[in-house]
């Protein structure tokens, strides 16, 4: 049991911001930035834009002050059953951290119980609580099936994640329709290859392309 607190620790470390969110000081950075663009902040379309942008980030960035172990607390079941829980297509929209563009697209969550389960609609929040925050998909994806694992205490975890990524569609390289796909697997997910193929055949069947 400490074991396990620690390494729920270790996650939320990775987390949490050492300080809120400072709206002025982003209103201010905003304003300084629509100058440096060559715009006039006091135009009138522009006039409440740092004030709108700050709002904005406190809700893509909410996942920062979001505790996950208060969601999953009160949803945790004891059940007698032993096979694959899959939510699949679960989608979400995150921040790319490098250069705070969004990427977006679904995620994949399994795990294999052992004596407790869940609650389905926490499986999502997860997903949004790591998704809300400035990340790079390999870690949310890694964080995602970690605190799953370590939360539950499952026989294994498997997460895949499936995003597209506006810093490479609208700069640099510009491609539409490259997509970026990342797993992490805990227990049997990691031990078996026959775990592992039920899992990924079960997110492929029926899927389709995403778009946006």
């Amino acid at each position: 049991m400490v074991n396990e607190q620690n390494n729920i620790n270790d996650i939320m470390d990775e987390m949490v911001p050492s300080k809120n969110m400072d709206l002025e000081a982003i209103e201010k950075a905003v304003t300084l930035m629509l100058t440096a663009f060559g715009e006039n902040p006091s135009r009138k379309g522009l006039e409440r834009t740092p004030e709108r942008v700050a709002n904005m980030y406190t809700e893509l960035l909410a996942g920062y002050r979001v505790d996950p172990i208060k969601i999953v607390n009160d949803a945790l079941f004891e059940v007698t059953y032993d096979e694959m829980v899959i939510v699949r297509d679960i989608e979400f929209y995150s921040m790319c951290e490098h250069h705070m563009l969004p990427f977006m697209g679904r995620a994949h969550v399994a795990y294999l119980p052992m004596g407790r389960v869940i609650g389905l609609s926490k499986i999502p929040r997860i997903v949004d609580v790591f998704a809300h925050r400035l990340q790079v998909q390999e870690r949310m994806t890694r964080q995602i099936a970690d605190f799953i694992n370590d939360a539950l205490l499952p026989k294994g975890v498997g997460v895949v994640v499936e995003a597209l990524h506006l810093c490479t569609m609208m700069r640099g390289v510009k491609k539409q329709n490259a997509r970026m796909t990342t797993s992490a697997v805990h227990g049997a997910f990691r031990r078996s290859l026959a775990t592992r193929q039920e899992f990924f055949d079960n997110i492929s069947r029926g899927s389709e392309p995403m778009r946006f």
